[in-house]
C-alpha cells in the first residue's frame, strides 16, 4: 500500500476515535437526570466538591471533547425522528445505560460512524482501484456495517441484562416470600433482597424502593419497574402484586405462589437449554473433533500404506 493510502487510513481512524470519545463522554450541561439523583441518595455525608473542582477532576480529553459531543448530539437529535429517539432511549434504559449514554449521543455516534466509514470506503476505492465486487463492499458494505454495529451492540446489552434478570428472579422471589412470611413488610423484604443480590435485579429493586421513598405509590413504582425491564416473567410478577394490592389479598400468599411458579419455569429453562446442547455441539464435533480423531486413528495406517507402494 502506498504512503498516501496509509496516511488516509490513519487520519480517518484517528478522526473516528476522536468522535467516538467526544460523543460517549459528552454529558448534558443542565441539571442531572433522575437516575443520577437517585444514585446520590446512596452517598455518604462526605464533603461535596463545587462544580469547578468536579470539572478539574475529569480527564483532560473529557473536558475538551464534552462541548463538541454535546453540540453534535443536540444537532443530530433535532433532526432525528422523535419515535426513533424514544426507541433508543427505551433500549438504553432496559440495558441499564439510561444514566450513562443519551439517545441523542448514540444517534450522533451512528451518524459519525457512517460518515467516517463512507469516507474511508471512497478513499480506499479511489486509491486502490479494486474490482467491482470489492468496491461495492468498501463503498456500501462498510457504511452499512457502521450503521448496524451500534444497534447490534445495544441489542446485545439488552438481551444480556434481561437474561441476568431472569436468572436472579426465582431466588429473589423465594427470599421475598420467606421475608414476608417471617413478618417483614413488603418494602423491608425488598430491602433484604437488595442487600443480598447485587446484580441488575437488585439495582432495579433498589431503585423501586427509592421511588417509594420519594413519594410514589407502590403501584406506580412497580409499574415503573415493569417499564424499565420489559421482562415477561417480571412483568407477570408485578401484575400479580398490583392485583393483590388492589383486591386486598395477602402479599405473602401471592409471593409464595409466584416463587413456586418461577421455580417451575427455571426447571423448564434448564431442560430447554439441555435439549439444545446436542445441536450446538454438532458444529465443533464435525469441524474440530472428528477430523482430529480421524487423523490420529487413520494417520498411521495411511502412512504405512503409502510407504508400502514405494
Amino acid at each position: 500500500m502506498d504512503p498516501l493510502t496509509l496516511f488516509a487510513v490513519a487520519f480517518t481512524a484517528v478522526g473516528l476515535g476522536t468522535a467516538w470519545l467526544g460523543v460517549l463522554r459528552a454529558r448534558p450541561t443542565g441539571p442531572g437526570s433522575a437516575t443520577d439523583y437517585l444514585r446520590t441518595l446512596d452517598d455518604g455525608p462526605e464533603e461535596q466538591l463545587d462544580e469547578y473542582q468536579q470539572k478539574l477532576q475529569d480527564p483532560l480529553s473529557k473536558r475538551l471533547l464534552r462541548p463538541l459531543g454535546s453540540a453534535a448530539g443536540t444537532k443530530v437529535g433535532s433532526i432525528t425522528p422523535r419515535a426513533q429517539l424514544d426507541r433508543i432511549h427505551a433500549q438504553l434504559v432496559q440495558a441499564g445505560l439510561g444514566g450513562t449514554i443519551r439517545a441523542e449521543e448514540l444517534a450522533t455516534l451512528q451518524v459519525l460512524l457512517v460518515a467516517g466509514a463512507a469516507l474511508l470506503g471512497v478513499l480506499v476505492t479511489i486509491l486502490t482501484q479494486p474490482r467491482l465486487a470489492f468496491a461495492v463492499i468498501w463503498v456500501i458494505g462498510l457504511p452499512a456495517f457502521a450503521l448496524l454495529a451500534p444497534n447490534a451492540w445495544l441489542t446485545r446489552k439488552v438481551d444480556d441484562r434481561k437474561e441476568a434478570l431472569r436468572a436472579d428472579l426465582p431466588d429473589s422471589l423465594d427470599l421475598l416470600a420467606i421475608a414476608v412470611e417471617a413478618g417483614t413488610g413488603f418494602e423491608g423484604a425488598m430491602g433484604v433482597v437488595c442487600s443480598n443480590f447485587g446484580g441488575p435485579l437488585g439495582e432495579e429493586f433498589s431503585r423501586t424502593l427509592k421511588e417509594m421513598e420519594l413519594g410514589l405509590s407502590r403501584r406506580e413504582a412497580l409499574q415503573n419497574l415493569k417499564r424499565r425491564t420489559e421482562v415477561p416473567e417480571l412483568s407477570n410478577f408485578v401484575l400479580a402484586l398490583v392485583q393483590a394490592d388492589a383486591l386486598g389479598m395477602p402479599i405473602g400468599r401471592v409471593l409464595k405462589t409466584q416463587a413456586v411458579e418461577m421455580r417451575n419455569k427455571r426447571r423448564a429453562w434448564a431442560r430447554e437449554k439441555a435439549a439444545k446442547l446436542p445441536v450446538k455441539m454438532m458444529l465443533p464435533l464435525v469441524f474440530f473433533i472428528f477430523p482430529a480423531i480421524l487423523i490420529i486413528t487413520m494417520g498411521p495406517a495411511v502412512s504405512t500404506t503409502i510407504s508400502g507402494f514405494k
